[in-house]
């Protein structure tokens, strides 16, 4: 019999192969991240709360009249920043619930 001239197969095979890696790489990292944001929905329910609440409009205000501790972190009295963190949490809630 003669030998068979299977290069194709073989380049068919590595080419299937690197996707297969590809993939499930993607997928073990995605399963992570999502694990991870399921675990931030409580965290971002609780901001939004706070974002909405009078007691964050007296930190507020409380950081900008110089009352709070300087060496205090205080992220969370960026209206830029807390907001930005609720909004990018929307957009990829709707963007999980779009896949």
């Amino acid at each position: 019999m003669k030998p068979r001239d299977n290069k194709e197969q073989i380049q068919r095979i590595r080419q299937m192969e690197r996707a297969f890696v590809r993939a499930s790489a993607a997928l073990k990292r995605l399963s992570s991240a999502l694990d991870k944001f399921e675990e931030a929905k409580e965290d971002i329910a609780a901001l939004n709360a706070y974002y909405d609440s009078n007691l964050w409009k007296q930190d507020f205000a409380d950081d900008e009249a110089g009352r709070l501790p300087q060496d205090l972190k205080r992220g969370v009295l960026s209206e830029d920043g807390i907001w930005n963190v609720l909004e990018g949490f929307q957009e990829l809630h709707e963007r999980a619930k779009n896949l």
